[in-house]
């Protein structure tokens, strides 16, 4: 039975460094990534002298924009407050090759030109811990978010032209500057080194509408030139890095060292663990202090060192007064099997000794605990 004990403490340990890879990011982090972006197809009306035109010819005024599939580079630089909350600062670039467009009935049969989109964005991203969840040990962290920010548009030598007998030629070059908004979800991986993570995620990015100037040229060579408006929607699909600059290193594995023949036999821990900002045994915790107690007796121990501990989501002053709170709670457990209370040393050490490294303000059921060390 002791030796199944030992050897589950020892699997719990080993397992702590893989935890510590999916914490919540603390401090400062740059990131960056590219990928596939689809602008969706636009509808909206003809505007100015080219509408009076359609409307005098009997034609419709709607306008349609569709645009090939194209890509999204963006790169950042954030803070992580240890909680899961990020706040980040975001510069991009969209571009996307034109593939067709309609006026006033008629529809293009060449096409040439580009939409391009730059700007910044200011972003409020939330990183779920999934050990929340249940998840012993997470290998990735999803997170939502969302932004709002600037973007210039520019319809770069947008050009269609048209079958002949009619409207033969609609070009646009031109520019706006729009407000912009974005959702993000996504997940990342961490890859071993401490602070890098592969990402993947889905952003929708949409402004208002940009209006752009244009030049109409009929069959007969008349130029007209109008102003047309049009939505603009992206659906982006990214990977990326990020590395964050200061993640807690995990704890290095425990390494067992050869025992010496006539070495003593070694100490037996026990831990016990309590509920977040508890001091109160569970039935477990006292099924515990209860086989800590036979051992003691079976064994003739002498010395016997129960120390409490806190995990580091309050300030270290109140961890430090629950910590003795919840050692004082297992020694009388102990004495009232039968421990003499003159043969333990009773120490409160907070926050300051974690089983599993966290940043300030981390709810780490783990680190709730105290050890009973039979020597």
């Amino acid at each position: 039975m002791t030796r199944l004990r030992s050897a589950l403490l020892a699997t719990t340990m080993l397992a702590l460094p893989l935890a510590a890879k999916a914490q919540p990011v603390t401090g400062l982090y740059i990131a960056g990534g590219g990928g596939y972006n689809y602008v969706q197809g636009t509808e909206d009306r003809l505007a100015g002298n080219a509408r009076a035109s359609a409307v005098a010819a009997g034609l419709s005024t709607k306008t349609e924009l569709n645009w090939e599939n194209g890509w999204v580079g963006l790169g950042s630089i954030g803070f992580g407050f240890g909680n899961g909350l990020r706040a980040e600062v975001e510069g991009f670039y969209r571009q996307n090759d034109l593939h067709g467009f309609s006026a006033a009935g008629l529809s293009t049969r060449r096409n040439d030109g580009k939409l391009w989109q730059a700007g910044a964005m200011a972003n409020v991203i939330y990183d779920m811990d999934l050990r929340m969840f249940g998840w012993a040990n997470p290998i990735f962290t999803p997170y939502i978010g969302g932004g709002i920010g600037w973007s210039h548009v520019n319809a770069d030598g947008v050009r269609g032209d048209f079958r002949p007998g009619r409207t033969q030629i609609i070009t646009a070059d031109d520019d706006d500057d729009v407000f912009a908004y974005q959702g993000i979800a996504g997940v990342a991986f961490p890859l071993g080194v401490p602070g890098l993570s592969l990402t993947a995620e889905y952003r929708f990015f949409g402004t208002t509408k940009p209006e752009v100037r244009g030049t109409q040229i009929n069959a007969a060579g008349v130029a007209t030139r109008s102003t047309v408006s049009f939505e603009n929607f992206n659906h982006s699909a990214l990977l990326g890095l990020r590395y964050a600059f200061n993640q807690p290193r995990p704890a290095p594995a425990p390494i067992a060292a050869p025992m010496p023949a006539a070495a003593p036999a070694p100490a037996r821990t026990y831990l016990v663990f309590f509920d977040f900002d508890r001091a109160d045994l569970t039935d477990r915790a006292r099924q515990i202090i209860a086989e800590a107690a036979q051992a003691v007796s079976s064994t003739g121990t002498t010395r016997i060192e129960v120390a409490g501990h806190a995990d580091r989501s309050g300030t270290p002053q109140y961890n430090q007064r629950l910590s003795m709170r919840r050692a004082e709670a297992v020694a009388a457990e102990l004495t009232r099997r039968g421990v003499p209370r003159s043969a333990m040393s009773i120490q409160a050490f907070g926050e300051s000794r974690p089983l599993v490294p966290t940043a300030d303000g981390v709810r780490e059921p783990q680190n709730r605990r105290v050890e009973i060390v039979l020597r």
